[in-house]
């Protein structure tokens, strides 16, 4: 069926899903782990420990309690063994990034140029897309990414309710630029700022910016594949 995809072999986008993924897995141990070791602190330290803690700021708390109580021993030798963990996860993001960065630049992908897009959300947005000419256009793009709204009429009533459906990972790439470019002054704020004064809700306009989002992706990915693949 001339719709169906050629097969075709893995290449470097496939690379950057799973060093991609890899380093979402890290950074998820490493949120748990963390999150257990801060709840032993708060149980060995009066007051507990801050909100935003870290490897260094949970050692200084650990070596100002002397617990007494055969419990206390037990929960510090712990949260020890959690903090030792906490460390050796910190280093392995670091070196996953870095070999995230080594391997976007290596692609060459234009996607950090768009503002509020590091290597590390590049890498995400190719290894998840993955070969962009499977998408016959923006909107069907737009769709794979949870960005189009999905249509929810009945009679002569129009309306469009949220996608949740698609990739979620690209969706979730998307809604990171969004809310980095609402920050600061970009092109993105400025569209925030024009759906605001459509009377949009804060909610719809930085939905707007999600969907107007997937487009410019898909622009960069799209020039990227041709720029790559020679003429014929």
């Amino acid at each position: 069926h001339r719709q169906l995809r050629l097969v075709a072999l893995e290449d470097q986008t496939v690379v950057l899903r799973l060093r991609s993924d890899r380093r979402d897995d890290l950074v998820t141990e490493r949120t748990r782990t963390l999150s257990r070791l801060h709840v032993l602190l708060g149980e060995l330290h009066p007051g507990g420990a801050e909100h935003k803690l870290t490897a260094a700021r949970a050692a200084a708390l650990l070596r100002r309690v002397h617990p007494i109580t055969p419990v206390d021993l037990e929960r510090k030798r712990i949260a020890r063994e959690l903090l030792t963990d906490v460390r050796r996860l910190d280093r392995q993001v670091k070196t996953a990034s870095q070999a995230i960065g080594t391997a976007v630049r290596d692609h060459g992908t234009t996607l950090t140029q768009v503002y509020g897009v590091g290597p590390v959300l590049a890498a995400k947005l190719v290894g998840h897309a993955g070969d962009i000419t499977r998408f016959p256009d923006r909107d069907h793009f737009a769709s794979y990414t949870g960005t189009a709204p999905i249509e929810a009429s009945s009679g002569d009533r129009r309306r469009h309710r949220l996608n949740r459906g698609g990739n979620r990972q690209l969706n979730c790439a998307l809604h990171l630029i969004a809310v980095c470019q609402i920050r600061d002054p970009s092109p993105g704020q400025a569209y925030y700022r024009r759906k605001l004064a459509e009377a949009k809700t804060p909610e719809e306009a930085r939905r707007s910016l999600k969907r107007h989002l997937s487009n410019v992706v898909h622009a960069h990915l799209t020039a990227d594949h041709r720029r790559r693949t020679p003429p014929s």
